[in-house]
């Protein structure tokens, strides 16, 4: 279920439109900022649907993920007592790969000990303590921990430099002759703090406009 917003989005839009003229003219193409926030019943689960949807097509996951739930879950999303337990045969029967075994066991070694916390624990952390706890599991990255501030958490200020659809979304908006690398992009957000996960938001959205607007011709 969506969430209100922990910060003051208007306030967010009217900081970019008087920081940015490029991002003024793209907030007007758009319109009003929409990022859904939604919730899993703990980060325990938004980890694992993030390992499970790794380097597969959307429908494949989520059947992974249904099975998960039935045969490991007994119908719910697992705790990491539930996914410690289970063997690997029996992890396997759901689609994972040995791999992704391998990571969710970790992340499950982890939140039962602690180092992944629960949400009330992770909303007292600044986002780069919470990115070099959740990091520490494996095969979690800091683009997935980038996404669950940002969906999840709901946090204003997060750039994620390594996203395509954000370098994308610059280039057009910009009107840059090829993407940016990271570094540029991050130099370049500099001007949208404390408000980059708004600009990041309208950055992606860039890129639907654009092809939307391909849709058509």
């Amino acid at each position: 279920m969506a969430r209100p917003y922990p910060f003051d989005h208007l306030a967010a839009v009217r900081h970019l439109r008087a920081s940015d003229a490029r991002m003024e003219a793209l907030i007007a193409r758009v319109g009003r900022f929409r990022l859904p926030l939604e919730r899993h019943p703990q980060p325990f689960h938004s980890l694992l649907t993030a390992i499970v949807y790794q380097q597969l097509h959307a429908s494949a996951a989520a059947a992974i993920l249904g099975r998960i739930h039935t045969q490991v879950g007994g119908g719910a999303p697992p705790s990491p007592a539930q996914v410690l337990a289970a063997e690997e045969a029996a992890l396997r029967a759901t689609g994972l790969s040995r791999q992704k075994i391998a990571a969710v066991r970790d992340l499950a070694e982890k939140a039962a000990s602690g180092i992944v916390p629960g949400w009330a624990e992770m909303e007292r952390l600044e986002d780069e303590a919470v990115i070099a706890r959740l990091t520490a599991v494996r095969g979690v990255g800091a683009w997935t921990v980038q996404m669950l501030l940002m969906f999840r958490l709901g946090r204003p200020d997060v750039l994620p430099a390594l996203d395509y659809g954000v370098q994308q979304g610059y280039q057009l908006a910009y009107r840059k002759r090829r993407l940016p690398t990271p570094r540029e992009l991050a130099a370049a957000g500099e001007r949208w703090r404390p408000y980059r996960t708004v600009a990041s938001w309208y950055l992606w959205q860039a890129v639907r406009l654009e092809r939307e607007a391909k849709a058509r011709r």
